[in-house]
């Protein structure tokens, strides 16, 4: 399914707290994958790759399949001592227009990427480089956070963490997502009011039913 950039960009402004609740609470990566730089918005098509851990040769190769706009999103097996993503292939993403990176592992390099502005959400650092001789397999079902990403979903990333967004329900995602906003916008203006959040999200049954009046 082709997403438009008019829905890439709406989704990035949206953000994935937002995104996550709007779907009914599904799709959440664990918040072990971290953004290096928490100022930045991320959200594409998901490019997998299922790599073994300590290699980076499937990185080299995926970087030939993505096209502008894409997100990377690299499953190292949660290893931690050895960075299969640095400087030098962030730079070769950036040439190519991705979107940004989520590597279930370590990066290293993560000065110069931070300094390069490339979005990316990792569980870790380490000095450690990889090799490049493991074979392992490109645009698959990856298991992400507890989350299957398949190739083509969209990725959305931020401070608050990473939401995974079926490519089929992206209008519905954010017509919902939109409904959401507005209404948390009257309850803002209800609270500028004086209005309490136990009146406003009828919560006073349920705290006399617990004693708590």
């Amino acid at each position: 399914m082709t997403i438009s950039p008019e829905q890439i960009t709406r989704l990035k402004a949206l953000g994935a707290a937002t995104i996550h609740e709007a779907q009914g609470q599904k799709g959440a990566v664990d918040v072990g994958l971290k953004p290096l730089d928490p100022t930045l918005r991320m959200a594409g098509p998901a490019v997998t790759v299922d790599l073994r851990p300590s290699d980076n040769l499937m990185i080299h190769y995926a970087l030939t399949k993505t096209r502008p706009g894409d997100v990377l999103v690299v499953d190292a097996k949660g290893y931690l001592e050895a960075g299969p993503w640095g400087d030098l292939l962030t730079l070769a993403a950036q040439k190519l227009g991705l979107a940004g990176l989520v590597v279930n592992g370590s990066v290293r390099d993560g000065n110069a990427i931070i300094e390069m502005g490339f979005p990316v959400f990792c569980r870790g650092l380490s000095i450690k480089g990889t090799n490049k001789h493991q074979p392992g397999r490109v645009n698959v079902p990856v298991c992400l956070g507890g989350v299957v990403v398949n190739p083509g979903d969209i990725i959305v990333g931020d401070r608050d963490g990473l939401v995974v967004v079926d490519a089929n329900e992206v209008d519905s995602v954010i017509a919902r997502s939109a409904d959401r906003e507005l209404k948390e916008a009257k309850i803002r203006e209800e609270l500028e009011k004086g209005k309490t959040m136990v009146e406003l999200l009828g919560l006073g049954d349920t705290l006399q039913r617990y004693g708590l009046v």
